[in-house]
C-alpha cells in the first residue's frame, strides 16, 4: 500500500481500545472450540452492530469476530485512521495478539471494509500468517478501482446527501440527524482513506475468493465488483443481488447470510501456524 502511514499524534493511544468488542467470548471460543474465526468489517463509519444476529444464522461452524475501529462506540474518543496502512498493520498486529490467526481465518467486508479484508488477507500472508481460509468482498470496487471520488471533503450536507442517496442513514428526521453528526468524524476518515488509496502490484491471493454485489449500487457497480477476478488465483465466485449500497440491510440480506452459513460451512480450521512475523 503506498499511503503514506498516518501515526496518531503525540497522546493519542489507540492500541488500549477492544478491536473485537466480544473479547474475550468471541475470540476465546474461536480458539478453543476449533470453530474458525470470520473476521467482520463494516462500511465507512460503521460499527459491529452490523453484524447483530450474524452467529445465530451462520451456525457453529465460524466464530463471528466483528471488528470496533476507533472513533466509535467503545473508542469513540480515539482518533479515527485516515490512512489504510497504519489501519491494516495495527489491525493485523491485533489478530495475531489475540491469538485469531492460528488455526485459520475468514474475512468479511462490505464496502470500505471489503478493501480493508483484502489488504488484511495479503499482510497477515506477508507475515507468515498464511492466507484466509475464504475471503467475501461485498459493496466494492476492485482496489484497482479506488482514487475517482473524494467524498470526504464534500461539506456536511453534501456528505449527508451521497449517503443518503446510497440507502445510508434511514428515513431522516432527527434521529438520523442525529445519527450522521456522531458518525460525522469516523465517516470522514474513512471515506478519506479509501479515497486516497492507491493499489500496487502484489502476487494475487490463491483462497477462496467471492464477490458481491448489487443491482442498484453506482459506487460498485457489477463490473467494477468483477474486477475484483484479477486479485485472484483461486476459486472466484460471484454473487449479485438485488438493492443498493447498503443491501446487507434490506431483503437481499438473507440471501448474503445463506452464502455467508455456505461459506461458513466449508471452513475446517487447519494445524497451529507460526505466529512470528517475517523480518521488514
Amino acid at each position: 500500500m503506498p499511503d503514506t502511514p498516518t501515526r496518531p499524534a503525540p497522546g493519542d493511544h489507540r492500541r488500549p481500545g477492544p478491536w473485537f468488542p466480544g473479547l474475550p467470548g468471541a475470540a476465546t471460543a474461536a480458539r478453543q472450540d476449533g470453530t474458525v474465526p470470520l473476521i467482520c468489517l463494516p462500511y465507512a463509519g460503521g460499527t459491529p452492530s452490523v453484524f447483530h444476529g450474524w452467529q445465530q444464522r451462520l451456525g457453529t461452524r465460524a466464530t463471528v469476530v466483528p471488528v470496533l475501529l476507533p472513533g466509535r462506540g467503545l473508542r469513540l474518543r480515539e482518533a479515527p485512521y485516515s490512512a489504510l496502512a497504519p489501519l491494516v498493520h495495527d489491525l493485523a498486529d491485533a489478530l495475531q495478539e489475540h491469538g485469531l490467526t492460528r488455526h485459520g481465518y475468514a474475512l468479511f467486508g462490505h464496502s470500505m471494509g471489503a478493501l480493508v479484508a483484502y489488504e488484511t488477507a495479503l499482510e497477515l500472508r506477508r507475515r507468515g500468517a498464511g492466507e484466509p481460509l475464504h475471503l467475501v468482498v461485498s459493496g466494492s470496487r476492485a482496489p484497482q478501482l479506488y482514487g475517482d471520488r473524494r467524498d470526504h471533503l464534500l461539506p456536511d450536507e453534501e456528505l449527508r446527501a451521497v449517503i443518503g442517496g446510497l440507502g445510508g442513514f434511514g428515513a431522516g428526521g432527527g434521529t438520523a440527524d442525529a445519527y450522521f453528526r456522531r458518525r460525522l468524524p469516523a465517516l470522514r476518515a474513512d471515506l478519506r482513506a479509501c479515497e486516497q488509496y492507491r493499489a500496487r502490484p502484489r502476487a494475487p491471493l490463491r483462497c477462496p475468493v467471492t464477490a458481491v454485489s448489487a443491482t442498484d449500487d453506482p459506487i460498485a457497480t457489477a463490473a467494477q465488483v468483477d474486477a475484483w477476478h484479477t486479485c485472484c488465483a483461486g476459486p472466484f465466485t460471484r454473487l449479485h443481488l438485488p438493492g443498493d449500497h447498503f443491501f446487507l440491510h434490506g431483503p437481499s440480506s438473507a440471501r448474503l447470510l445463506h452464502l455467508m452459513r455456505e461459506v461458513c460451512d466449508r471452513l475446517r480450521p487447519h494445524p497451529t501456524q507460526p505466529s512470528g512475523r517475517t523480518p521488514r
